[in-house]
């Protein structure tokens, strides 16, 4: 079924019709969650659900700075840099309300010429976790939770970000506005066109909330009973904060900590799983009571040779800081936001776990195939994910997620479980790439370098 459009009347955007021409864009998600593709006129549509679009495969291999690295993988002009077919997928077909009117973009899969998906497409790996669980007759359901900040948009000019003038005072922060509704006034303009965007892509957006940082927010995305759906509409809530931004003159950033003294943002993923009856097999009290826990233990079993997916650059490990809401630990409780996994219900159609790891700049299909990977160890085997954390209790030697990036690269690289998950050709493609990003921070000599120790040394 395609997504469900709407119309974006004149009184929901900013400024009227955009000028131009529509067009078509027809988008890949690349390695580190960027969108990549072809933009074409709105009577080339025809191509788009013909087949003709290609595009090199090696596309979907660049790394951060948009290097194809050949000489690390040899997937691109060592074999010719050959073409893969954009296979679309018109259920995510949704208009872009920021461009023409009558503008449309889709997303699409890598295919090579035989038909079968590219190793190296996000949307594609994700898919075959998914295909796992139907083989058992399960279905995942899933909803994302992405805080970001909204930042002034002189950034390329002051070289740093910066909040929105409207939440300073004397060039200064207000203070931490969680759930404070001045901040949410202040920023009324810019949050009414991102949710008219949402409105006019059919994204299933319920709450906004300030959250701690200035100019920080969270939008919750309602549940899907679609994994590959629920990432399409969090990769979607991303480009759509970001094009909203731009309309007022701002920047969106989903940079997992942009502010030295500020929260870093969060993807928090919520998961349940039905049966062919429709029946939550994690509710503890009408379903397995064992299933919840066995489940909770196989994603911690797993988290810390998966935490490249959760923090993807050297950024990442900055969030991961001891007394922030960001956890360490490899901790699990019932409604304890500093655990890992939280379980927000044990019981009824709305039992399920909470994943917290993740920052918000993790690419969503890869976090959410580690994710329900995780939790298919669960279901396979009767695990126990040991301790709980409750207010009043703390487990003692909990196992502590890494902050290093170089040393959450080698535990990538080596896991059986990776390998099994993501494939041996993009467990070394993944690894190898980011291999490099990590040792191109450590070499890097920065301006904390230079402020303590040039004076002192």
């Amino acid at each position: 079924m395609s997504r469900r459009i709407f119309k974006v009347m004149a009184s929901d955007r900013m400024d009227g019709k955009a000028d131009g021409e529509p067009r078509f864009e027809i988008l890949i998600v690349g390695m580190n969650g960027e969108l990549r593709g072809k933009q074409l006129p709105q009577n080339s549509e025809g191509k788009i659900w013909t087949g003709e679009i290609r595009l090199p495969t090696s596309t979907q291999s660049l790394d951060i700075w948009g290097d194809d690295n050949d000489d690390i993988t040899g997937l691109s002009l060592t074999i010719g840099d050959p073409d893969g077919m954009v296979v679309a997928d018109r259920r995510s077909l949704a208009p872009m309300p920021w461009a023409p009117e009558g503008s449309m973009q889709v997303l699409a899969t890598m295919c090579e010429f035989d038909g079968s998906p590219s190793f190296m497409d996000p949307r594609a790996i994700l898919a075959s976790v998914v295909e796992r669980y139907r083989l058992r007759g399960l279905t995942p359901v899933v909803a994302t939770e992405l805080e970001f900040y909204v930042m002034s948009g002189d950034w390329r000019e002051t070289g740093r970000p910066s909040p929105p003038e409207s939440l300073t005072y004397r060039g200064e922060p207000n203070g931490f506005q969680l759930y404070d509704m001045s901040a949410v006034d202040a920023l009324d303009a810019y949050l009414q066109t991102l949710r008219a965007y949402a409105k006019a892509q059919g994204l299933p957006a319920d709450a906004t909330t300030a959250e701690f940082g200035p100019g920080q927010f969270e939008v919750n995305l309602m549940h899907r009973a679609n994994a590959l759906a629920a990432a399409d509409d969090c990769l979607y809530l991303k480009r759509i904060a970001e094009q909203a931004a731009r309309r007022h003159g701002l920047k969106s950033t989903c940079m997992a900590k942009p502010y030295t003294d500020h929260a870093g943002s969060g993807l928090h993923v919520h998961v349940s799983v039905i049966d062919e009856q429709g029946r939550n097999i994690l509710d503890a009290k009408g379903g397995e009571p064992k299933l919840l826990k066995s489940v909770t233990a196989g994603m911690l079993d797993s988290m810390r040779e998966a935490q490249l997916i959760f923090a993807p650059f050297a950024n990442s490990y900055r969030r991961f800081q001891p007394g922030s809401f960001a956890p360490v630990d490899l901790t699990w409780g019932s409604g304890h936001r500093g655990t890992a996994i939280r379980i927000p219900d044990k019981e009824g159609p709305a039992a399920r776990i909470e994943h917290r790891v993740a920052g918000a700049d993790a690419n969503p299909y890869l976090l959410l195939a580690a994710i329900l990977g995780g939790m298919l160890t669960g279901l396979d085997h009767e695990l126990n994910p040991g301790e709980e954390t409750t207010p009043a209790h703390t487990p003692a030697n909990t196992t502590r997620l890494t902050h290093d990036f170089l040393s959450a690269v080698d535990a990538f690289r080596a896991s059986p479980f990776v390998a099994d998950i993501f494939g041996t050709r993009y467990q070394a493609l993944y690894g190898d790439t980011k291999r490099k990003e990590a040792l191109a921070h450590l070499r890097a000599v920065s301006d904390f370098d230079y402020r303590t120790y040039l004076p002192r040394v």
